[in-house]
């Protein structure tokens, strides 16, 4: 054989044929031919199906997408205006006050009275009595009548009681202490304002609860409060009066505007 690999010859000039070379073995693991043409020519496994919002279409991806926002907007309306309610009074609430008051009260008030500095310790009740005038005309005065207790039947047990049944006597009361001096006196215009509003709250419960019995009305009320402190634990040596406290309110006179019969006798005269 020569050096370039080539046919060799024999010392009498024949050539003597080469043997091929040995076929190179297939690397381990390689597919036949038939399973990688197979494998070639097959579909491609289907996506995953798309869940969530991107299962939906294009259109109401967008509806979603701006109801998101909106809400992220309002959310964060809603806890600027909370701040800017329980901040110091500063430049932005002196400006623009009463839109903030308007959009927290009365839902989202704001308060300590649960925390700090003086918690609330007593269970007051707001009571009415009236001086009602029957059908047959005879005018008598009813007993006292336990608002706060009916405003507490309604909502023991209810899931989702109205916001009437847990402010609406409530807060007419606080505004109405909140406006008077002592001696059950209005200070300024908002205190006759609130006497006004507590007054109607009044005397449509009492109508509610048929205090002047069928084709009466009412003519004057008479509301008080009754203060009781909130007994202490039983581990504590604290020693409290549980004796309720009376606030009286004078007698006040009921317009003929406010009562049910009244005012439907007062229309049927002018319809005449």
């Amino acid at each position: 054989m020569d050096a370039y690999g080539g046919h060799g010859t024999q010392d009498g000039g024949a050539e003597v044929p080469r043997p091929d070379p040995a076929p190179r073995p297939e690397p381990e693991g390689a597919a036949p031919a038939e399973a990688a043409e197979a494998l070639a020519s097959a579909e491609p496994p289907p996506p995953p199906p798309r869940t969530g919002v991107a299962a939906l279409s294009t259109r109401y991806q967008i509806g979603a997408a701006v109801a998101l926002a909106v809400v992220a907007v309002a959310v964060c309306v809603h806890i600027g205006m909370v701040f800017l309610h329980v901040a110091p009074s500063n430049t932005v609430t002196k400006a623009h006050g009463e839109a903030i008051d308007e959009w927290i009260y009365p839902e989202f008030e704001q308060n300590w009275k649960l925390f700090a500095p003086n918690p609330l310790q007593q269970n007051i009740a707001v009571e009415v009595r009236a001086e009602v005038r029957t059908a047959d005309g005879e005018t008598r005065t009813t007993g006292w009548y336990d608002l706060s207790a009916e405003d507490g039947r309604a909502i023991d047990g209810n899931p989702l009681p109205s916001h009437t049944q847990q402010n609406e006597l409530r807060r007419a009361f606080d505004f109405f202490t909140n406006t008077h001096n002592a001696d059950g006196r209005p200070v300024g215009v908002r205190g006759t304002l609130s006497e006004t509003y507590l007054r109607r709250i009044v005397v449509l419960r009492l109508e509610r609860d048929g205090a002047a019995g069928p084709g009466g009305d009412v003519r004057r009320i008479q509301v008080r409060s009754r203060s009781t402190a909130v007994p202490p634990p039983s581990w504590s040596r604290e020693r409290v009066s549980l004796k309720p406290v009376y606030r009286t309110m004078p007698w006040w006179d009921v317009p003929a505007d406010e009562t049910t019969t009244q005012a439907q006798a007062a229309a049927a005269g002018g319809a005449r």
